[in-house]
């Protein structure tokens, strides 16, 4: 077995958090993870995490080797960069996440396009409504709807996606159809909400004659996936705020109605981070452009 093998495992190990999880990633498995972090750690004499069997955690060896071994790959990639007409000929796992409505409806369909441009290159896609941290879960770049709170990252903007208050129609002949945001709060309508972590508070922000403005809604159904919201609206359950290339196909069909006409939500940015070395890695820089380009099309056509 490779010593660089190993340091590949032992990185993976580290940033996932679990063999298993590593292994998975990988494609190897949990006994090869575990072979591999046994050589690494003879080969360099010290314990490089700590088992249990409900943990594992990095001791300060560990912790240590971490930063060294990032170093040690990525020397080694751009070494193969230079070699390598690597333009033509990208190779290697691309670890990618995207909020759920996003990768489901726009990266994820492109995904079997790129991967046919460019048969070396193998796709990690990740999915979720949470906000991810790119350097601790070992991604090369994350799409995202809104403002970036890691401002040491790069990011490139996709769009402005236009947005929706929308209900079903069932739900408008209960309970009528607001015409503003103050409609919303005066008549107590019922918001399906998106959670985040460490959320306190559900705000609207909306576009009044006087300018934009936050509203402080509150609902009985709260989610931490776009799509269940989704689902809640479609059946009656209350208003949902959504971006619009989500609920498109549902406003055309009837199935949904926009409401709070007077005062539409405003766009959220869709962008996407990366790091700054991973701006030179050639295959981020060619998926980027390649699921850019072609989401930026998809969100103006809607």
């Amino acid at each position: 077995m490779s010593y660089l093998d190993n340091i590949r495992t032992f990185v993976r190990v580290y940033e996932l958090g679990s063999m298993s999880a590593a292994g998975r990633d990988l494609r190897i498995s949990p006994a090869v993870t575990s072979s591999r972090i046994s050589q690494l750690e003879d080969h360099l004499s010290v314990r490089l995490f700590q088992r249990t069997t409900r943990s594992l955690t990095p001791t300060e060896q560990g912790k240590a080797f971490y930063g060294g071994a990032c170093g040690i790959l990525e020397s080694v990639d751009n070494a193969e960069a230079q070699v390598v007409n690597i333009t033509e000929n990208p190779k290697g796992a691309l670890y990618v996440a995207a909020p759920l409505g996003v990768g489901r409806r726009l990266i994820a369909p492109l995904v079997p396009g790129f991967l046919e441009q460019y048969p070396e290159v193998s796709v990690r896609l990740r999915l979720t409504d949470r906000r991810v941290d790119l350097t601790t879960e070992g991604l090369d770049l994350a799409f995202f709807l809104g403002q970036p709170e890691d401002s040491n990252l790069r990011m490139r903007k996709i769009a402005d996606v236009e947005r929706v208050l929308c209900a079903s129609p069932d739900y408008i002949a209960d309970r009528g159809n607001p015409a503003s945001g103050d409609d919303l709060i005066a008549h107590n309508h019922e918001c399906l909400n998106l959670r985040f972590p460490g959320a306190t508070e559900f705000q609207w922000r909306l576009t009044t004659p006087e300018g934009p403005r936050k509203y402080r809604v509150t609902g009985r159904y709260e989610s931490d996936d776009g799509d269940v919201l989704t689902d809640w609206a479609l059946t009656g359950q209350g208003i949902a705020l959504k971006p619009l290339f989500e609920v498109a196909d549902h406003l055309k069909a009837g199935r949904l109605v926009a409401v709070a006409s007077q005062t539409p939500p405003e766009p959220i940015q869709m962008a996407c981070l990366f790091t700054h070395r991973k701006r030179q890695d050639p295959k981020t820089r060619l998926f980027m452009d390649y699921v850019i380009d072609r989401i930026s099309a998809a969100v103006r056509e809607v």
